[in-house]
C-alpha cells in the first residue's frame, strides 16, 4: 500500500457508526466513497419494496447480491485509491485495508431509535422500527440472516474478527474516538504494506 492508491473498506454491524466514520475516513483522506447498502436500498425502491420485503428475496435468490459483489470486483479492478462500504468488500478486495466495527445491540438500537427520531429518511426500512426493543429485535434478526445468507452463497463468514486487519468495539465510544483509532491505524498502514 502506498500513497498513490489503496482502498479501504468497512464492515460492521447496525448502528456501529459504520457510515459516519467511512464518510469521515473519505472526506479526510479526499477519497471517493461507495456504500452498497444505498444500492440494496436503491433496487428495493425500483420494485416499491420496504428493505425487510427487498432481504426476503435476497435470501432465496442469489443474483442481487452478485450484482453488488460483480460490481465491487469491477470497482476495484478500474480504481485503486476509494473508502467502500460493504459486507463482502474485504472477501472481493483481498488487497484493501479491511475494517470492522461492532456494536453492542441494546446501544446500537438506541443509536438507530435516535437517528430515525432525527433524520426520518429511510422511507422504505421496515415500519415496525418504532421502539428501542423492537430495533434491538430487528437487528439480532438481520445479523443472523446476513451471516447466513453470505454463508452460503460464498461460504465466508463476514462477521467474523479474523477476517479484518482492525476491529474496533464502538459500544462506549464517541465518533470522534473511533474516528482517532481508525485513522491512527490507517496512517500507520499508508506508507507501507499489508500483509
Amino acid at each position: 500500500m502506498n500513497n498513490l492508491g489503496f482502498i479501504v473498506s468497512f464492515n460492521g454491524q447496525e448502528g456501529s457508526g459504520k457510515s459516519t466514520i467511512a464518510k469521515m475516513v473519505s472526506e479526510k483522506l479526499n477519497l471517493p466513497r461507495y456504500y452498497m447498502g444505498q444500492m440494496f436500498r436503491d433496487m428495493a425502491a425500483e420494485k416499491n419494496m420496504t428493505l425487510p420485503e427487498f432481504r426476503k428475496i435476497c435470501d432465496v435468490d442469489p443474483n442481487f447480491d452478485r450484482t453488488v459483489d460483480d460490481y465491487i470486483v469491477k470497482l476495484s479492478q478500474e480504481q485503486n485509491a476509494f473508502v467502500i462500504e460493504s459486507r463482502t468488500a474485504w472477501h472481493f478486495i483481498p488487497k484493501s485495508l479491511k475494517i470492522y466495527l461492532k456494536v453492542d445491540p441494546s446501544v446500537a438500537a438506541k443509536r438507530i431509535f435516535d437517528a430515525l427520531s432525527e433524520e426520518n429518511n429511510r422511507g422504505n426500512e421496515d415500519n415496525n422500527l418504532n421502539t428501542v426493543e423492537n430495533i434491538q429485535k430487528s437487528i439480532l434478526k438481520r445479523r443472523k440472516e446476513d451471516s447466513e445468507r453470505y454463508f452460503l452463497l460464498y461460504n465466508i463468514r463476514q462477521d467474523k474478527d479474523n477476517n479484518y486487519d482492525l476491529v474496533v468495539d464502538t459500544t462506549s465510544l464517541t465518533i470522534k474516538e473511533v474516528f482517532a483509532v481508525v485513522m491512527e491505524f490507517i496512517e500507520t498502514k499508508k506508507n507501507g504494506s499489508i500483509h
